[in-house]
């Protein structure tokens, strides 16, 4: 799925949620950008040079930090600002302008990460989502990434960014 192709938000036209992007704030990349994402293949990789990393079990979310604001971005290019009001403030507050972050929106329990729990936060009544951020706030996993000048932007990792530790 392209940026021209991806789906609208409810009542919004793609050019009134570009238009809106933009004048919320000034981006050094502007969103939405395609995430590269995994393959599936049969066997791991043998030989050097490789690197894993778990495969956490969360919302892929892009961040583009703005002169003025946050934009959070799905994998699948639908802004996700609105169910996780918690996370656009705390990265507001700590992440450098002009820099963009990869990684998973998350919810963290003593048993591990809740997925089942996650998923109740993409609800269309903003008064439920301002509940639960409440209830069950997220937190943020994200690798390090670097400014368009090069500088290091952040360099976060599990939980990076969370409400609790801002």
């Amino acid at each position: 799925m392209t940026a021209r192709q991806r789906r609208p938000e409810q009542g919004r036209s793609n050019d009134e949620q570009d238009t809106a992007i933009r004048e919320a704030a000034t981006f050094a990349i502007a969103p939405p950008v395609e995430p590269m994402l995994a393959k599936l293949i049969e066997e791991l990789p043998t030989g050097g040079g490789w690197l894993y990393e778990p495969k956490w079990d969360g919302f892929r979310a892009i961040v583009f930090r703005g002169n003025s604001d946050v934009f959070i971005q799905s994998r699948d290019l639908r802004p996700l600002d609105r169910y996780f009001p918690e996370l656009h403030e705390a990265f507001l507050r700590t992440l450098p302008d002009g820099c963009v972050v990869d990684g998973e929106i998350v919810i963290v329990t003593q048993d591990g990460l809740d997925f089942e729990a996650l998923q109740l936060r993409l609800h269309p009544a903003a008064s439920r989502v301002a509940k639960l951020a409440k209830e069950m706030p997220t937190a943020a996993t994200c690798a390090p990434h670097r400014k368009r000048n090069g500088g290091v932007c952040w360099n976060g990792f599990s939980p990076a960014v969370s409400p609790r530790s801002t």
